[in-house]
């Protein structure tokens, strides 16, 4: 297991689309723990291939006080509640800001694990959110691309006078 680097916004592979991962093998499983890893480094509590530049449909999410990771290759929303809700939102790749973004309050994902087995669970609350969150990530739809366009303007001039200070 590594920390790997993270690729930072506007990092334009933050806005490509991932490919799917056709063989889930021990290259795959390593990049899950390596995820992981760097998930945990950073913090965060989720975590795409592509935050760290591999353009690969793999998902880790670990909420606070979870035990176990959530780990999935190729994950697809298969049903969204009508309902909504609105959660604080940021990104690995855009640290030191969030805003507010409406998301379904329910979702079933199907997805296959790393044990090359395909499953399919809903989840509801911060986990939905999460889990719509890292799949628009691998649908090149980065986070503020949800919010206004007033919104998105002010946090990326936020986010650029942070990178200023820290440099």
């Amino acid at each position: 297991m590594a920390v790997r680097p993270i690729i930072r916004f506007p990092d334009p592979r933050l806005r490509q689309k991932a490919e799917p991962i056709i063989r889930i093998d021990e290259e795959v499983r390593a990049l899950a723990a390596d995820l992981l890893e760097t998930m945990h480094a950073a913090p965060g509590i989720g975590i795409t291939a592509p935050h760290v530049g591999v353009m690969q449909r793999l998902v880790v999410i670990q909420l606070e006080g979870g035990i176990q990771p959530h780990i999935s290759v190729n994950p697809e929303i298969v049903w969204s509640s009508p309902e909504t809700i609105r959660h604080v939102e940021g990104s690995i790749s855009m640290p030191g800001v969030n805003d507010e973004v409406e998301r379904h309050a329910r979702v079933r994902v199907r997805y296959r694990g790393l044990d090359d087995r395909e499953h399919e669970e809903e989840a509801e609350g911060l986990m939905a959110v999460c889990i719509q969150h890292e799949i628009d990530q691998l649908d090149g739809i980065f986070w503020i691309d949800r919010l206004s366009k007033l919104k998105r303007d002010r946090l990326i001039k936020r986010f650029d006078k942070l990178q200023r200070v820290k440099a």
